[in-house]
């Protein structure tokens, strides 16, 4: 979901905004996004976090790439004066779009040219951040394939909040769990526990995000309350996540997403899409 880094300069120095993606992709993308560092400002140290999913990203004005799901942090250098426009795709999403399995580029970064050739090349070729999102999503919306209907169900039931019991899991789904477990990392990379947990995780985040944008700081009910409310069975556990899924303890995590995110970022739709129905609720 939300893009958190460590921030090298003044938070005003960058801005982050995201949008639903074109009707046509809303099955297969969570959200767009547009990331631009001012000119002028101190080279910003980009931290992403396992969402889950797959991203296509391109710099304005270069050739997009393709970042597959993580199950650690991953930091970019973005330069004064860079735009990166992305789409996030939905976990489960990236084999119907890429034609690929996804557990070939778990923790991988690969040039999408090699995934989809020149078209790839063509999506490129544009100097305005509007249109080179415009440009992602028509590149996305021609190799559209069907997303297995199962597998975006889990997906469903795996979202904070929703299905404690793995096991309840497949066997609703009356499917043998070694069976659902190869599904998942065909499909999504990674297997449904490390899914449950990035998923956990990114509700934990999301309430920070949601306490920053009505101007609270994302740890002033204290960490325990904080961990509880997102789904974690004390502190303890999620300080064990946070620092295997970041890098760094609770406490400092926030800290950086507060000074990097709470000038003003958007981070709405990924929000929405983290609360919506779940057991543990809006904050």
């Amino acid at each position: 979901m939300v893009r958190s880094a460590r921030v090298a300069g003044p938070p005003m120095g960058q801005t982050y905004r995201e949008r639903p993606p074109v009707a046509a992709l809303a099955g297969f993308v969570s959200a767009t996004w547009v990331q631009h560092v001012l000119p002028g400002a101190a080279p910003y140290a980009h931290r992403s976090v396992p969402s889950g999913g797959v991203e296509l990203l391109c710099r304005v004005g270069s050739a997009p790439h393709i970042v597959g799901p993580l199950t650690g942090p991953r930091v970019e250098t973005l330069e004064p004066g860079s735009t990166v426009v992305g789409l996030r795709l939905r976990p489960g999403a990236a084999a119907a779009l890429l034609g690929m399995p996804a557990s070939e580029l778990v923790d991988e970064t690969v040039d999408a040219a090699q995934v989809w050739g020149n078209a790839a090349v063509r999506a490129s070729a544009r100097e305005d951040p509007d249109d080179a999102l415009a440009a992602l999503q028509d590149l996305a919306i021609k190799r559209a394939a069907a997303v297995d209907p199962l597998v975006m169900e889990a997906v469903g039931r795996l979202m904070p909040g929703r299905t404690p019991d793995l096991r309840s899991l497949w066997s609703s789904l009356n499917m043998p769990e070694r069976s659902f477990r190869r599904l998942c990392r065909s499909t999504i990379g990674v297997g449904p526990k490390t899914l449950q947990r990035i998923l956990r995780f990114q509700g934990f985040l999301a309430r920070a995000q949601y306490a920053l944008a009505r101007g609270h700081s994302p740890a002033e009910a204290g960490l325990a309350r904080l961990a509880a409310d997102a789904g974690y069975a004390d502190q303890a556990h999620l300080t064990r996540e946070c620092v295997r899924l970041t890098g760094d303890t609770p406490r400092v995590f926030l800290g950086d997403v507060e000074r990097s995110c709470g000038c003003g970022h958007d981070h709405a739709v990924s929000m929405a899409v983290l609360f919506k129905k779940g057991a543990h609720g809006r904050p």
